[in-house]
C-alpha cells in the first residue's frame, strides 16, 4: 500500500528536463554560421525547421508539457546567454567529465554583465508551433557565477557582478512568464559538482544562497511555478560529478525557495537510498520530479522498467509530491551525438507510457480514481 490518502484521485505530471539531440541538418548549419558561411537570417530558418520539428515530435510521445528542445541554445544550454557577448574569452572554468574529456566555461573580462540572448526571446518562437503549455529551462545564476574569474577585474567587483547577474535572470525570468511559460525550470546541475570542487560544502552554500537572492524577488505563485533540476551532467553519455555522495547534496536542495524539483534517479548506483534522503528532506509544498529515464544508457526503457521505478518512488515519497522526469536533458551541448533523436524520443514515450501505467496500478492499489 503506498502513502495516498484514501479518496485522492491520483494524477503523476511528467515533464521533460528540456535538450533533444540536434538533428545532423541543424549542426551543419551551425558550423557553417560558426565559420561565416551562412548569415543569421539562414541560421534562424534552421533554428525554426529544427524547433518545429522537435515540437512536433514531443507531442507524438503523448506529452502534456513540452519545450522547444533547447534547438535555439546555439552550443551550450549553460552559455547561451552570453554567446556572442564581447566581453567574454574562451579560457574559463574547465569541467572534467568522467570519460576524460572537458568543457570550458567563458570567461569574463570586463563588465558590465549583460545577457546576449534571453531565454524569454526564444519562448514565444517556439509557442506558435503547439497549443500545448510550455516550460522554459534556464541555466543558474550560480553556474553562470563561474564566469567571473579567480582574480578580481579592475573596476568591476565580484559584488558588482553578482548583483548584475541576478537582475538579469529576474528579467529572464520574469520575461519567460510574461511570454506564457507555465513551468520556468532552473538547470542547477553544478549543485553536485560544487561538492567535487569543494567538499567542504561552502562553494554549495553560497549557491544555494545566489539561487534564492533571485527567489526571493518573486511572489509566492511564482515560486511554484519555478523548478531546480539537479544531475551529476550528462554529455556523451558521461558524467562529471556521480561520485559523489547525493546525501552531501540533497538536503541542502530542498533549500531552494522553489516548488519543484527535477531529480536524477535512473542512473544511481543505489536509487532506494536516494529516494529515502529526498523523501527526508521534502518540503510539503515542494513536488519531486523522480528521474526514470537514464539518459546516459543508450538502452531504451520500457514502460514497465518505467512503471516499476514510479512504483518504487512511490514507496517513499507522497503521491501529491511526486512527478515523474528524464535524468537530465538528452544534449545539453549541441554537439553530442552521443544520442540519437529517435532514442532520445522513445525514452520520452516510454516515460510518458510508464507513468501512464503507475497511475493505473497505484489507483487500483487505494481503490480511487486517477486524474
Amino acid at each position: 500500500m503506498t502513502n495516498l490518502p484514501t479518496g485522492l484521485p491520483i494524477d503523476l505530471p511528467t515533464e521533460a528536463i528540456g535538450s533533444i539531440p540536434r538533428s545532423e541538418t541543424l549542426m551543419q548549419a551551425q558550423r557553417q554560421y560558426d565559420a561565416g558561411q551562412i548569415d543569421a537570417a539562414a541560421m534562424n530558418a534552421f533554428y525554426d525547421e529544427a524547433v518545429q520539428q522537435t515540437i512536433r515530435e514531443l507531442e507524438n510521445t503523448g506529452s502534456r508539457i513540452i519545450t522547444d528542445g533547447e534547438q535555439r541554445k546555439t552550443h551550450s544550454f549553460a552559455t547561451y546567454s552570453v554567446e556572442g557577448g564581447k566581453n567574454f574569452a574562451p579560457d574559463g572554468l574547465e569541467i572534467p567529465f568522467s570519460d576524460g574529456h572537458v568543457r570550458r566555461l567563458p570567461r569574463l573580462t570586463e563588465g558590465p554583465f549583460r545577457y546576449a540572448l534571453s531565454a524569454a526571446e526564444t519562448l514565444p518562437m517556439a509557442k506558435q508551433y503547439t497549443q500545448l503549455p510550455m516550460k522554459q529551462a534556464i541555466i543558474s545564476v550560480s553556474a553562470l557565477s563561474l564566469f567571473y574569474p579567480s582574480e578580481a577585474i579592475a573596476g568591476y567587483s565580484r559584488e558588482a557582478f553578482l548583483d548584475d547577474l541576478i537582475d538579469e535572470q529576474e528579467k529572464e525570468i520574469r520575461g519567460c512568464f510574461a511570454a506564457g511559460a507555465q513551468k520556468v525550470q532552473i538547470d542547477f546541475t553544478e549543485g553536485r559538482l560544487a561538492l567535487k570542487l569543494d567538499p567542504s560544502g561552502s562553494v554549495l552554500n553560497s549557491f544555494i544562497e545566489l539561487n534564492n537572492r533571485v527567489l526571493a524577488r518573486l511572489t509566492d505563485a511564482e515560486r511554484q511555478s519555478i523548478g531546480i533540476h539537479t544531475c551529476p551532467g550528462a554529455d556523451h553519455d558521461a558524467t562529471h560529478s556521480a561520485d559523489v555522495d547525493y546525501a552531501e547534496l540533497l538536503p541542502s536542495l530542498f533549500e531552494l525557495n522553489a516548488g519543484s524539483f527535477y531529480i536524477a534517479m535512473a542512473g544511481e548506483a543505489d536509487p532506494e537510498r536516494g529516494l529515502k534522503i529526498v523523501a527526508r528532506y521534502l518540503k510539503p509544498w515542494q513536488r519531486a520530479f523522480i528521474g526514470v529515464i537514464d539518459v546516459n544508457n543508450p538502452d531504451i526503457e520500457t514502460p514497465e522498467e518505467v512503471c516499476a521505478r514510479i512504483m518504487q518512488a512511490a514507496r517513499y515519497i507522497p503521491l501529491e509530491q511526486l512527478g515523474t522526469t528524464d535524468d537530465c536533458g538528452f544534449s545539453p551541448f549541441c554537439d553530442d551525438i552521443s544520442t540519437s533523436r529517435a532514442t532520445a524520443f522513445a525514452k520520452i514515450k516510454a516515460r510518458v507510457e510508464g507513468t501512464a501505467m503507475a497511475v493505473e496500478q497505484l489507483a487500483s492499489q487505494n481503490g480511487v480514481l486517477h486524474g
